[in-house]
Formats: C-alpha cells, sequence, structure tokens
C-alpha cells in the first residue's frame, strides 16, 4: 500500500462526520469574522454555495471576482487546478445548486455542542455564529497542521463574497460554472 499512515487517517476523518463538522466550523467563523458579513452566516444557501467553494476551491476564482489561483490562501496546487473537480469531499447538484444533506446533522451537532449558535437571519432565513467556544476552537484548529489549509481557504473565501447574499452567489455559480451545474438534481458534481 502506498498511503501512509497519516494520509489513511486523514482519509477516514474525511469520511467521518467530525471532519465535516470542522469545515463547516472554520467556515462560519471566517464569514464571522469577515468585514461584510455582519457577523453571521444567513441562510443554509450562503452556508451551501460557499460551502462548494471551500470543497471545490479551483472554481472559486471562477466565481468570486476578487479572488484569484494565485491568491496563497487558496493553497492550490497544480494538480487543484488542472483537475478543479478531483476533490476530497463531492457535493451533490440539488434544487438550487450544490447542495450536501450532511448539512442539518452537522450544524444540529455545532449547535448541540455549543461551537455555534442560530442568529436572526434575514427575513426568516436560519443564520448562524460561533459562540465564544466556537471561536476559540477555531482559532486553535486555524493554526494546527492538518486545519491550517482549510482555515486559510475559509478566510479567503469569507473575505471574496463579503456583501454578497447566498442567492447571488448561486446565479454566480450557475452562470459561472454552468456546464457543472447542468445536470440532474442529486447527481455527484465531477
Amino acid at each position: 500500500m502506498n498511503a501512509s499512515y497519516e494520509d489513511l487517517e486523514l482519509q477516514l476523518l474525511r469520511e467521518d462526520s467530525a471532519y465535516h463538522q470542522v469545515r463547516v466550523l472554520l467556515l462560519v467563523d471566517a464569514v464571522v469574522r469577515s468585514s461584510g458579513h455582519s457577523k453571521k452566516l444567513d441562510g443554509l444557501t450562503k452556508l451551501a454555495k460557499l460551502d462548494f467553494l471551500l470543497r471545490y476551491p479551483a472554481l472559486s476564482p471562477q466565481v468570486l471576482d476578487s479572488l484569484s489561483e494565485s491568491d496563497p490562501r487558496l493553497n492550490l496546487s497544480q494538480e487543484d487546478i488542472s483537475a478543479p473537480t478531483e476533490v476530497e469531499s463531492p457535493m451533490i447538484r440539488y434544487k438550487y445548486g450544490p447542495w450536501d444533506d450532511r448539512y442539518y446533522s452537522v450544524i444540529g451537532a455545532l449547535v448541540g455542542r455549543g461551537l455555534v449558535r442560530y442568529v436572526r437571519g434575514r427575513k426568516g432565513s436560519v443564520a448562524l455564529s460561533t459562540t465564544r467556544e466556537g471561536k476559540r476552537l477555531a482559532q486553535d484548529l486555524s493554526v494546527a497542521p492538518e486545519w491550517k489549509a482549510l482555515s486559510e481557504r475559509s478566510d479567503a473565501i469569507a473575505d471574496a463574497s463579503s456583501g454578497m447574499t447566498g442567492n447571488a452567489i448561486k446565479e454566480l455559480i450557475y452562470q459561472r460554472l454552468e456546464e457543472l451545474m447542468d445536470r440532474p438534481h442529486r447527481q455527484v458534481i465531477r
């Protein structure tokens, strides 16, 4: 077997709900810290679309104008750029673009652990913010070697989407990644 123990351990973690919880926590925290987001991640549509850009990092410069492939926070390799949909955790095409059915359980787990809380969103939407404990954990994770690149990527995407609604990001994804979104619902985005 060619894979190292660390590679196998990371692969198992990515398939585990803990990986998805950490990724969403880092993303919510990055949005909360970024200016232009009103100290919250407003709406599940926005969460799903930002998470799509986080999970498919080579596509994010195509969607968000203020990002470029050379942004060091994206941590893009030549392999990422040449195969932008070969990702560790693919999403599915759903009614309003990229989606992952795990969001409800991931958010519930983060709220249940006291790391994220529900806050008032626009027009009755679900909005999320990190708690004091969630901010502390996200800060600790952001310097850990296993999570540093994901944390930096979260920061880049949060900054580049400042002031945008989830619907606006969804529209850009549909316009700029039309070939990826032109597929039946429930199909894996590859």
